[in-house]
């Protein structure tokens, strides 16, 4: 599970394997596989290394494999 905050500071525990995507819209958007989007106060680059650290942990990917996954500038263009 993932910590994030709701824009009213509220903090809550997410699982990581039910998000499809996350979004900078200016907010930031994390939409699970069921449809249900949920805002958070955290920013698309600080999800980004949530997630990577999340992978790391549970062993679903070397250290290498993420930093090359999601080298973009977090509007979505790859470097």
């Amino acid at each position: 599970m993932i910590k994030v905050t709701k824009l009213n500071r509220e903090e809550f525990y997410i699982n990581p394997t039910l998000i499809e995507m996350v979004e900078k819209t200016p907010d930031t958007v994390i939409t699970l596989i069921n449809g249900k989007k949920i805002i958070v106060s955290e920013s698309i680059e600080e999800m980004k290394d949530i997630f990577m650290e999340y992978l790391k942990v549970v062993g679903m990917a070397s250290p290498q494999i993420i930093f090359n996954s999601f080298n973009f500038d977090g509007e979505g263009e790859y470097k």
